[in-house]
């Protein structure tokens, strides 16, 4: 039996590019239904993350024309990976597989097929990986990788070069529902379900249209996001530079006492002044990782809504 597939695609503030990227989306459907990879019930479901441009009428838009288009639509702007997450929760119950990509069509939208067929062999989860950077800046290049290595390095489990373009299969997102965490990380958090998994390779292109909504400091807010909610390392981090600093200051009593004895003296204030301002900075910084991990305690017991659906292109369906 073919699988039912929803392709679940977050947009927000897309007018511009979604006119674009739409048809192309549709395209690559119809293409896996006529290679009979998936059933005639797969449809693509935009969700609109509460856009400030017209990009919610251009959905409802697309949806009125092709019944294999359907669209929700968020109360507000609550960010990209919860916009993901009601996308994946909104249809894990209508279908077999999802596959999330973003609108702007960067990511080859052809490897689904790959994806799919990987599904097919046996894969429950399947991520989608850049095989190389060579669109990108040097520095945009530069700063990536080490997002990821770093991320690795400070205990979070991520596939290398991987970022949100993915197959999950419906058995997988009904375990992952039961992760209730606030602050979401799903690059980090799809891993921690486990079931076999495999990996497609593709090159990312430019931007069709449009401006990017991912600048360097919301991708370095997604990675502090990253380790703090998928990792404690830090935290021992902080115990491990502790212990070291009490060596040191052992260290520096007992050669303190024997300076004494010995009849020699210390003039001048700089080696006190650059003491101080060393343990001042590492207190300061510890305590700062310390509040960071407060503050998601504090969000996670509030336990809010990830998402809130205000309207479904369905609900205009029934009228």
């Amino acid at each position: 039996m073919k699988p039912t597939l929803y392709i679940v695609i977050p947009c927000y503030n897309e007018e511009k590019v979604l006119p674009i990227t739409a048809p192309l989306f549709l395209e690559q459907l119809r293409y896996m239904q006529t290679k009979e990879l998936i059933s005639d019930e797969s449809k693509i479901m935009f969700v609109n993350d509460g856009s400030k441009d017209n990009t919610w009428d251009i959905i409802k838009g697309l949806a009125a024309e092709n019944k294999s288009i359907m669209g929700i639509s968020q109360s507000r702007n609550r960010g990209h990976q919860n916009a993901v997450l009601a996308g994946l929760m909104e249809a894990k119950d209508k279908c077999d597989i999802t596959i999330s990509i973003d609108c702007d069509g960067q990511d080859d939208i052809s490897v689904m097929t790959q994806m799919v067929e990987e599904y097919l062999s046996g894969s429950q989860v399947v991520y989608g990986v850049r095989s190389n950077r060579k669109t990108d800046t040097f520095f945009k290049r530069a700063s990536a990788e080490g997002f990821y290595k770093f991320l690795n390095l400070m205990g979070a489990e991520v596939v290398f070069n991987h970022a949100d373009y993915r197959l999950i299969s419906a058995r997988v997102l009904k375990e992952f529902a039961n992760f209730k965490e606030v602050n979401l990380f799903l690059r980090g958090m799809v891993p921690l379900v486990g079931f076999k998994s495999s990996s497609v390779y593709y090159e990312r292109k430019e931007r069709l249209a449009g401006e990017t909504h991912y600048p360097l400091s919301k991708i370095f807010a997604l990675a502090i996001d990253g380790i703090t909610s998928l990792s404690i390392k830090p935290l021992r981090l902080i115990s491990s530079i502790g212990i070291i600093m009490s060596v040191v200051s052992i260290a520096g009593l007992v050669w303190a006492i024997f300076s004494k004895f010995l009849g020699f003296t210390v003039t001048g204030w700089a080696s006190i002044v650059a003491a101080i301002c060393l343990l001042s900075s590492i207190q300061l910084i510890c305590i700062g990782i310390i509040g960071e991990y407060i503050g998601k305690i504090y969000m996670e017991v509030k336990e809010r809504p990830r998402y809130i659906i205000s309207e479904r292109t369905e609900d205009y369906d029934k009228k």
